[in-house]
């Protein structure tokens, strides 16, 4: 599984999705900073990542990823800092695990829509 991590995540999580088993990437890694989601995902195609991951909440509603073979993982926190997305990583991994397709949601716990089930 070849993921990218969007601009807006913590760089130094790429190393912990590696530590994993995931073929993982920064978006300063391919030199795709400042590019639009559209071609964000046109590159992604063309470079064969299968999943980008992104605490941007709207971009669900932005690109209609049915008609792309490229799965997103969307963190919804209250920050994107390191520390917090360390605290959804193990849940973030086991939906990766799963082969999910389209779109998932990883929510902290800490954040206002959060509710446990």
């Amino acid at each position: 599984m070849k993921l990218l991590l969007d601009e807006n995540l913590p760089v130094k999580l790429k190393y912990r999705f590696r530590d994993q088993g995931f073929n993982a990437y920064t978006t300063r890694d391919m030199q795709w900073t400042g590019k639009e989601n559209g071609e964000l995902i046109r590159l992604m195609l063309l470079s064969a990542f299968t999943t980008l991951i992104t605490i941007d909440n709207n971009l669900s509603f932005q690109q209609n990823f049915i008609k792309y073979p490229i799965n997103v993982l969307v963190f919804v926190s209250n920050d994107n800092t390191y520390e917090t997305i360390m605290e959804i990583f193990t849940i973030s991994t086991e939906k990766l695990k799963t082969g999910f397709t389209g779109v998932q949601v990883v929510i902290h716990p800490a954040h206002p829509s959060y509710k446990d089930t």
